[in-house]
């Protein structure tokens, strides 16, 4: 097998060192192995990056690309409106029929607001929540990722040796300049313990629990069962509003979200990624009653590109697509198809690994003899192997991230999961080569 091969890329990189920092514009591409990529152009399932390799994709942007690369029909709508104008600083009878798919397909969506990312969407989720109660303080759990911002970022990936204990956990800022008290107000806890999450709410002060349903960021995680009932009653109880991150399972997990797959209606919901295949769309969906205050209750929410009507056009095409017949069935039974190829290359292995999450959006763990419950059994991740392994699969033609996480499409076929598990099962062989010598 002839190894692809990145010296194009590796230079680039270091020649755009000069205009941006780490040549990249987003710490979550910088210092991937064996360098940050640079791609000329992308369909279905591949990307073509400068060197000339053919790539077969499983980062799918993080998530967005969910009909794949360039899909005809997104790209159509897309041109349509260009020819009708970008930006109107109005409305315009595009987004009216994007918001109302929305509401007709997710749960929790009698209203809908647009953004333009997944970070302003939380950020917007957490104003109404606090502006709903009149309470300041909000929930969230470790490992669980609701953007870049400084009131959220919090514990997502803390070190083993500064968490605290369990049911006590200390909440560790995920960056440097991070302003502290931004996270006067935030409160960090154990995820799919339900006790600690009943205990906390029982004293009435908690704004919002925000969680995402299916953990997903950090590592495929299911919810337990009956743990989100837990937790919708838990904030029925105590006046709290429960708060569903749907950036990664929204449109993916089901055509309307983790909420419908698995039963729990949230009181809002945020949405991105999915929602218009690779256009810079975000929503917050809920319960009227919380989201009609943007009217009429003094909430400030802006945005110069909320709705922009380019990227309505292509949100209505990608969610027509994605309510159509059979859509998810058929990615599921693709997507369980590629989890038990992979569990089967490593079992022969002889490597202890777990593959876990749902079809759609799924989690390798090396090093775990079971499937992890919350971040804290994520600590055991054998990480540093599974770069290795991540690696030795881009140089035989197929990109999956580096933390574990694989994103499915619509255009992964049976053809390509076969090239897929073959080009694992070799990359495995030569770690387990590299590892004995």
């Amino acid at each position: 097998m002839t190894l692809c091969s990145f010296d194009k890329s590796k230079n680039r990189i270091a020649e755009a060192k000069r205009y941006m920092p780490g040549g990249v514009s987003s710490q979550f591409r910088f210092g991937v192995s064996p360098t940050p990529l640079v791609f000329e152009r992308a369909e279905g399932v591949y990307l073509h990056d400068i060197d000339g390799n053919r790539l077969i994709d499983y980062y799918m942007a993080l998530g967005p690309m969910i009909l794949g690369h360039s899909p005809a029909d997104v790209i159509q709508a897309a041109r349509d409106q260009y020819e009708r104008g970008l930006l109107y600083g109005g409305q315009s009878e595009l987004e009216f029929q994007a918001a109302r798919l929305i509401c007709e397909m997710v749960p929790c969506a009698e209203r809908v607001r647009f953004a333009s990312s997944g970070s302003e969407a939380a950020q917007l989720a957490l104003r109404l929540a606090r502006a709903m109660t009149g309470r300041s303080t909000v929930v969230k759990f470790e490992g669980h990722y609701h953007g870049w911002l400084d009131s959220v970022l919090w514990s997502v990936a803390p070190p083993a040796d500064l968490m605290g204990p369990e049911a006590q956990p200390v909440p560790f800022a995920g960056s440097a300049g991070q302003d502290p008290q931004a996270g006067a107000h935030v409160e960090v806890l154990s995820w799919n313990r339900p006790e600690l999450v009943a205990e906390r709410l029982a004293l009435g002060d908690v704004a919002a629990v925000i969680m995402e349903p299916v953990m997903c960021n950090s590592g495929g995680i299911l919810p337990a069962p009956g743990y989100l009932q837990a937790v919708r009653d838990a904030c029925s109880r105590s006046g709290t509003v429960l708060i569903f991150d749907e950036v990664i399972t929204g449109f993916r997990a089901a055509p309307g979200g983790a909420q419908q797959l698995l039963g729990v209606t949230p009181d809002l919901a945020i949405f991105a990624k999915a929602i218009a295949n690779g256009f810079s769309v975000a929503a917050v969906a809920g319960k009227a009653d919380i989201m009609d205050r943007l009217a009429s209750g003094g909430i400030v929410h802006g945005g110069t590109y909320n709705a922009q009507p380019v990227a309505m056009a292509a949100t209505i095409a990608t969610l027509r697509r994605l309510s159509a017949p059979g859509t998810y069935e058929l990615m599921a039974s693709r997507g369980h198809r590629l989890m038990e190829g992979i569990r089967g290359v490593l079992d022969r292995a002889g490597i202890r690994a777990t593959v876990t999450g749902l079809p759609q959006i799924f989690h390798v763990a090396l090093g775990l003899e079971k499937p992890a419950t919350n971040y804290r059994d994520l600590l055991a991740v054998d990480r540093k192997t599974y770069v290795r392994l991540t690696t030795a699969l881009l140089e035989r033609g197929v990109r999956a991230l580096e933390r574990g996480s694989w994103f499915m499409s619509t255009e992964h076929d049976e053809a390509i999961i076969d090239t897929t598990v073959a080009a694992f099962e070799d990359a495995v062989r030569s770690v387990l080569v590299e590892q004995r010598a």
